[in-house]
């Protein structure tokens, strides 16, 4: 494994490689790697201060935080400032919720519940709201799936923007629908999250068919690992997932020769590009203990610099 040390000059409290030797400045990815808030509150305010990395936030996924909306915002207003006011992402709501449902009251609810983080998104300065792409296998037909995303999502955003939608796939048995449903949606903000755990553990497709299906898309990937039997969310290493070939995969070139996204993730000063038009993703590490995240970390971070 690479050896981590401490670099001051980049981030305080963000270890970076030693020695990566890859085009890919590992730099430029530390404003964009973010830990769920599955752990401890304990837990997650001292990994935020060791290692300065991002937080996405799952407080705006439940229906009760959501009734209480104003006393949740209030709340995590409040919870991030004692957190150092980390860079933040939301995760959305998602149970009982669908954005391709029939049910015209059904849809109402999903819309309003998802404007609901959406608006926390913007009273918090978060830069990304993760949505479930809300497939269900065996209950769903894919005929005409694809279009009645499009067709929410377009709908959406048709008066909102500034804050990017990334929808993740979870019990998705194929990867083309949300590539798809992406292709169709026509506002700059929506992007897929490629969940490469629930694609490995739920998906008929290989992880490889994943990542060439979605590489236009992808902003934002969740990190976590597990045998292929079920979601364990295990630290990446401690599972069967093949990451480093996915990485590697991520990062190559695509069919014209070209790297698979810019160099770097849009940080102020970093203005180099690789030669892709598609920025690289965000990251979001979901583990459910620090020591867990730490171990995923430093597996992502020398995972990078074999690339």
């Amino acid at each position: 494994m690479i050896t981590i040390s401490t670099d001051h000059s980049v981030s305080p409290g963000r270890p970076v490689p030693a020695y990566c030797p890859t085009s890919l400045d590992p730099s430029a990815f530390f404003e964009n790697i973010y830990v769920s808030d599955l752990l401890p509150e304990e837990e997650l305010c001292g990994l935020l201060t060791e290692t300065g990395l991002g937080l996405e936030t799952i407080q705006f996924s439940v229906a009760e935080n959501l009734d209480h909306f104003q006393d949740t915002l209030t709340r995590e207003r409040s919870r991030l400032h004692s957190l150092q006011d980390p860079p933040l992402t939301i995760h959305g709501p998602f149970l009982d919720l669908n954005p391709m449902c029939y049910d015209r009251l059904v849809r109402e609810a999903t819309e309003y519940r998802f404007a609901q983080a959406y608006e926390a998104a913007r009273a918090l300065g978060a830069s990304a709201v993760i949505f479930h792409s809300g497939m269900l296998p065996g209950v769903y037909f894919l005929d005409g799936w694809a279009e009645r995303i499009a067709d929410f999502w377009n709908h959406f955003l048709e008066k909102r923007s500034g804050i990017r939608i990334c929808m993740e796939n979870v019990l998705d048995p194929y990867a083309l629908p949300l590539a798809k449903a992406a292709s169709l949606v026509e506002h700059p903000d929506f992007s897929l999250c490629l969940d490469i755990g629930h694609a490995y553990c739920y998906s008929k497709d290989s992880l490889e068919k994943w990542v060439e299906a979605l590489r236009p898309y992808i902003r934002h990937v969740h990190l976590h690992d597990n045998d292929g039997s079920r979601d364990q969310h295990l630290p990446l290493g401690a599972g069967t997932i093949p990451f480093k070939t996915i990485f590697a995969s991520l990062f190559g070139k695509d069919p014209e020769g070209k790297p698979s996204f810019q160099q770097n993730t849009g940080i102020p000063g970093c203005s180099e590009r690789s030669g892709s038009d598609t920025p690289a993703p965000s990251w979001t590490i979901e583990c459910c203990s620090k020591e867990d995240v730490l171990r995923s970390y430093s597996f992502l971070l020398s995972a990078i610099c074999l690339c």
